[in-house]
């Protein structure tokens, strides 16, 4: 069972960039694609962006522009680079499989993203 553990939030202001990681115990590898997601106060949880086995991305329209989606198969680890951030990126971003894929894993415990001035 691949558990997934995601960290790099923290507080920024409002232009600033965030780094966020996604270490898989197990292999990720080339087995499935993968994806971030984010739940804004008071909203449902959505996908922010995604990355197949092969390296193709997605990034949702709230991001596009300004997030980028990577992974490291040898590492077992998926990041996402945050660019001009805005308040309302401010959420707990999550990583897992995306919808298209028939497996989803167990969901950590997130990391909490502020943009505030």
């Amino acid at each position: 069972q691949v558990q997934v553990e995601e960290s790099g939030g923290g507080s920024v202001q409002p232009g600033g960039s965030l780094r966020l990681s996604c270490q898989a115990t197990g292999r990720i590898g080339n087995i499935y694609a993968m994806a971030w997601y984010r739940r804004r106060p008071g909203k449902q949880r959505e996908e922010v962006a995604a990355i197949t086995n092969a390296g193709a991305t997605y990034i949702a329209d709230s991001g596009r522009g300004r997030f980028t989606i990577s992974r490291d198969n040898r590492e077992n680890t998926l990041y996402l680079q945050m660019n001009s951030l805005k308040p309302e990126d401010t959420a707990v971003y999550y990583c897992n499989t995306p919808p298209s894929v028939p497996v989803l894993l167990s969901w950590g415990q997130g990391t909490q993203v502020t943009v505030s001035s």
